[in-house]
């Protein structure tokens, strides 16, 4: 089907991802999620990203933030003091069976997400990444709930301008379709491209429903 004049990959291929992956997922190593601190969430998508790739799924990478070093460790050479040169866009950004794909990955320690995990700048770059047909969102680990989710950009930007209109300065859990609860296998796993396939289905359905004509 096509979305803005962009030709969109069926739900078939899709659906043909979701079983591969499925299928090979016994293959993945054990890692206990629990034991894990710090970039935990970052350590699982580069893990699942990786596995897209030797698969031929999906080709996503982790963008850099430039960093201008101000001090470093004349023994060890590591860099000990240094300032971004420039804002971050998204965490991850590539491609799916076609499809262009942006997202940030996010962990919140309690059942509400602060707005202010995310910048304006962000959310004015996935807004443009949407106009260019591709499809953004947040990926979120909820430590408290040990829950990992998917957040569609349009849901997302539900949220941020409620909060410019003076409403919440956070959303919660609840507020989530639970639907868009992302799989973990073996622990280690965060397969989200059954999410996208979701999403996409949502998007079809709006189409379908705007181009349906009124009948009287």
């Amino acid at each position: 089907m096509e979305q803005g004049g962009a030709l969109i990959p069926s739900l078939f291929t899709l659906r043909r991802i979701a079983y591969s992956i499925k299928e090979d997922r016994n293959d993945m190593a054990t890692w206990n999620s629990r034991g894990l601190r710090g970039s935990f969430l970052e350590e699982l998508v580069n893990m699942t990203n990786d596995k897209y790739r030797s698969q031929k799924l999906a080709l996503v990478q982790k963008v850099p933030t430039p960093i201008k070093p101000i001090t470093i460790d004349q023994t060890t050479r590591h860099i000990t003091l240094a300032y971004f040169e420039q804002k971050s866009t998204v965490d991850y950004i590539g491609v799916v069976q076609g499809i262009p794909i942006c997202f940030d990955a996010k962990e919140c320690a309690t059942d509400r997400f602060p707005l202010a995990n995310v910048h304006e700048h962000q959310i004015r770059f996935m807004k443009e990444f949407e106009e260019q047909d591709g499809i953004a969102f947040l990926l979120i680990y909820f430590k408290a709930k040990d829950t990992f989710m998917y957040l569609p950009y349009a849901k997302l930007d539900r949220f941020w301008r409620r909060m410019e209109e003076g409403g919440a300065k956070h959303f919660k859990y609840e507020e989530l379709d639970p639907a868009y609860e992302i799989s973990t296998y073996s622990g280690t796993f965060v397969h989200y491209l059954e999410q996208i396939q979701m999403d996409l289905e949502q998007r079809d359905l709006s189409l379908i429903h705007i181009s349906e004509p009124t009948r009287h």
